[in-house]
């Protein structure tokens, strides 16, 4: 019988699954405490910016000639003058080949490089200099404009969100107090603030403490209510048409009756105000 031929694949031969590859140790260190650098600003290596008070136009040539000024440190009026090859801007410690150069301001500013220092100097001592009581130029402190900025911001998102996040009874005496029609749905008198809380927002935040605000909302609400009546000869109570207090000609009898209910004599009739609108 013929012999049959082996089909089995020899050992050697035989595909072996590949080892999975090794990743990567991770690694255990946490970055969440790792602070971020930054390279500050050297204050010596500073640029400045000088700007026009008033005019200046396109192109303004500062005045140069005989410009003298005191000195603080020898107690002498000196003459203060710049030429860019010296390095004093006092006359008397320059050399005799110096080179004048006209001071233009360009569009009312004038930016002076850190590497031009006599510049800078001549400038701060200049008698035009308004910290010098001159009335034509100003360093810009970008630092103060940068911060001025950054409070306006602030207050107009805090009265922003005085707006949103307070309750129609906090909102009312404002918005009444802003003349504000409060017979309005919600939305509409908050939408009405916000337009005030935008077009003035610190005089809007500092509302909200202002006793006289209050005060004269309270008033405004005992009128609509009919506990109260303002003529124009002064404030009475409604139904027995007694005067509280009178106004004097010329004068408005809500204003007048807010500052008596603030004293201390209008207190006792304030407090009878705000228990009659208690009771509604």
């Amino acid at each position: 019988m013929p012999t049959k031929k082996s089909t089995a694949i020899p050992a050697s031969k035989v595909s072996r699954p590949k080892a999975a590859p090794v990743s990567a140790p991770v690694s255990t260190v946490s970055s969440s405490n790792t602070k971020v650098k930054r390279v500050q600003e050297d204050p010596t290596k500073k640029n400045k910016v000088y700007s026009i008070l008033k005019g200046g136009g396109i192109w303004y040539k500062l005045k140069q000639n005989n410009i003298t000024v005191f000195d603080d440190e020898t107690g002498k009026v000196r003459q203060l003058r710049y030429a860019p090859n010296e390095n004093s801007i006092w006359a008397d410690e320059q050399s005799e080949n110096i080179i004048r150069e006209q001071i233009i301001f360009e569009a009312k500013n004038l930016v002076v490089p850190y590497t031009k220092p006599n510049l800078q100097k001549y400038l701060e001592l200049h008698p035009d200099n308004k910290a010098n009581g001159g009335s034509i130029f100003e360093i810009v402190d970008t630092a103060k404009s940068a911060e001025t900025e950054l409070e306006s911001e602030f207050s107009m998102l805090e009265a922003v969100s005085m707006v949103r996040d307070k309750s129609i009874d906090e909102l009312l005496p404002v918005a009444m107090y802003l003349g504000i029609n409060t017979n309005q749905k919600n939305m509409e008198i908050k939408r009405e603030l916000l337009k005030e809380a935008k077009a003035n927002p610190k005089r809007f935040i500092e509302m909200f403490d202002n006793p006289v605000v209050r005060t004269k909302s309270v008033i405004m609400s005992a009128i609509d209510f009919q506990i109260l009546k303002a003529d124009a000869d002064g404030l009475k109570w409604f139904d027995s048409n007694r005067l509280i207090v009178a106004t004097p000609a010329g004068q408005d009898t809500l204003d007048i009756s807010t500052r008596f209910c603030l004293s201390e004599k209008g207190a006792l009739v304030y407090e009878e105000i705000q228990n009659q609108l208690d009771k509604i």
